[in-house]
């Protein structure tokens, strides 16, 4: 196209738990510096709060509401060639795993979703049908136009609960002679009217089965005859600098070529390629709810001499930051999980993204209460607050995503009642240990099936270990107890969705979130345990114990009141973070300004 059972776990030992390649949970943890394409890229950005800074928050603004790109800063990042992050290595580009690709973006996302998307991440969403089941004819084309500089846009299949980029289709027929026509109409494609390459999942059966739809390359160039139209533009509530618009097909022709893998693969094709997106936009767009709360330690501490927040705020900000990590963990895991585990990382992937966008957004909500006013002010100092409040909704993390996820999990819960909990062997300590090496990542392998948890099995052996070990102090103690009220919610959430017929329960949907949020507690003892011996902030058991501890008030469980010593480390570890400009993630990473 032209540019435009019933027993438990056996705990595990160090040696059985790790596997031949991994470090032992108690070994000293791997460097988990920032990947140096990502510390580049965070000093190129420089100082969001600089005024003169033209990839800081004010110029940033300042394109957000005259909804367009910012075009400097999509310069800079072309010129850092960011769409070889969106290539597999194998085909010349960057792309290795998406722990590390995670890493490299969140310095655009730290500062603005909208560049984020609309620079390129959705070129990686739509290219990863073909870097999961396209020839390698396709893939060297499609790789082609990304290393060049081009764009991919993906056209979705139309949804029955679906927001408006998920709304109509487009049908494909075959051609007499060979090939196929596309036609068919969607109206809000992200880049759609820049884009070199499409991916379509079109029509081609007309039942509704999981058989009915195929997936299309398009471009790079014009069809062989027919109509592609790049309607106008769209504007959105949020996300207002990325572009979207609508794309028309008029018989469009293609030739067999363009199909990717076998006619009725397109519903396959999504559900593995999709695994992708479910953990790494939790993961990027993470960053810009850790700039929120650089904000508010900033609005609860300045014209305070000695640089404390008041009282009010401390439990606000620990617990903020509590979850910030606890999603991490769990996004973390997940993306590890598709190079490690690629064919048991299904339901880990739909779990994060079902699970990510509530404690977020609820985050938000807290935050707010710190910023006060200054959550109202539209201008460079507090201004990218209200911009990712109407930012969020737009980049996925909406109804829509949400119930995709919710489909997938809640015909799962009685198999893996009644096969998977408290029967499935721990997986490789390597899982929970962000920044260390991991195989690379193979996009054929992903899996849209899987009979193990890797998450629960790592919950009810944590929660077996932490009751063993002798010698406790008060904070081990009070993790011991949140762990183990985790289980016991986990045998609950067996015994009831066991009891699940073939037809679909309302209360299912109770039980996917309480088994959700049972996952990311899993996701935080692992990491925690993967951390043990190397003395660094996540190997204290404070950030763990406050975690579970909201993590179990979200479910309603009974738990011990907090130990008071567990607010003031959190606390502490924020102020040191934010004085000495380092992320609120997991990685504590260097930042710019």
């Amino acid at each position: 196209m032209t540019p435009a059972g019933t027993a438990a776990t056996p705990a595990r030992t160090a040696a059985d738990a790790a596997g031949p390649d991994t470090p032992a949970p108690d070994s000293p943890a791997p460097d988990t510096a920032e990947p140096e394409r990502a510390a580049r890229l965070e000093a190129a950005l420089g100082d969001p709060f600089d005024p003169g800074n033209p990839h800081g928050h004010p110029a940033l603004l300042r394109a957000d509401l005259a909804r367009h790109a910012p075009e400097a800063t999509e310069e800079l990042l072309a010129a850092a060639g960011l769409s070889a992050e969106f290539v597999p290595h194998g085909l010349g580009g960057r792309l290795t795993g998406l722990e590390e690709l995670a890493r490299v973006l969140r310095p655009v996302f730290r500062r603005d979703l909208a560049l984020g998307y609309g620079f390129g991440i959705t070129s990686l969403f739509a290219a990863s049908a073909v870097w999961t089941g396209g020839d390698e004819r396709q893939q060297r084309e499609l790789a082609g136009v990304l290393l060049g500089g081009g764009r991919a846009a993906i056209v979705h299949r139309e949804l029955a609960h679906a927001n408006a980029v998920l709304r109509d289709e487009v049908s494909a027929r075959p051609r007499p002679g060979g090939g196929w026509l596309l036609s068919g109409r969607k109206d809000v494609v992200l880049n759609a009217h820049r884009a070199d390459a499409f991916v379509l999942y079109g029509r081609t059966s007309e039942g509704y089965g999981s058989r009915s739809h195929s997936v299309f390359l398009l471009g790079p160039g014009q069809p062989g005859s027919g109509e592609v139209r790049r309607l106008g533009r769209v504007e959105m509530p949020g996300m207002r600098g990325a572009h979207f618009s609508g794309l028309q097909l008029a018989d469009a022709a293609l030739p067999g070529g363009a199909l990717v893998g076998a006619v009725g693969d397109g519903v396959s094709l999504a559900l593995r390629s999709f695994q992708l997106s479910h953990c790494l936009i939790p993961g990027t767009v993470l960053a810009g709810v850790e700039s929120v709360l650089r904000l508010a330690v900033r609005a609860a501490t300045e014209d305070r001499a000695d640089g404390q927040p008041v009282r009010r705020w401390h439990s606000v900000l620990a617990g903020v930051f509590a979850d910030l990590l606890a999603c991490d963990a769990m996004a973390v895991t997940g993306m590890r999980a598709m190079s490690l585990l690629p064919e048991q990382s299904y339901l880990l992937g739909a779990a994060v993204k079902y699970t990510m966008p509530g404690l977020l957004r609820e985050d938000l909500e807290e935050l707010a209460t710190v910023l006060g006013g200054r959550g109202f002010d539209g201008g460079p100092l507090y201004g990218s607050f209200q911009k990712l409040v109407r930012d969020l909704p737009v980049a996925g993390l909406g109804h829509a995503g949400t119930a995709v996820c919710q489909a997938v999990l809640v015909p799962q819960l009685p198999v893996l009642a009644r096969t998977a909990w408290f029967r499935t062997a721990e997986p490789p300590a390597g899982l929970f240990r962000p920044g260390a090496p991991l195989p690379p990542l193979d996009h054929r392998r992903l899996a849209h099936s899987g009979a193990d948890d890797l998450l629960t099995a790592v919950l009810v052996g944590a929660a077996g270990r932490l009751r063993a070990r002798g010698g406790r102090g008060p904070l081990e103690n009070a993790l011991a107890v949140l762990a183990d009220s985790f289980v016991a919610e986990l045998h609950r959430l067996r015994e009831r969705c066991a009891a699940l017929g073939p037809a679909f329960e309302p209360q299912a949907v109770t039980l996917v979130d309480r088994y959700a949020l049972v996952l990311a507690a899993a996701a935080v003892l692992g990491v925690w345990e993967g951390r043990a011996g190397t003395g660094d902030f996540l190997a204290d058991p404070a950030w763990a114990v406050a975690a579970l501890h909201r993590i179990a008030c979200r479910l309603g469980a009974r738990v011990p009141e907090l130990p008071a010593q567990v607010t003031s480390a959190l606390l502490g570890e924020v102020l040191e973070r934010y004085r000495t400009g380092r992320s609120l993630d997991l990685y504590g990473t260097a930042l710019a300004g």
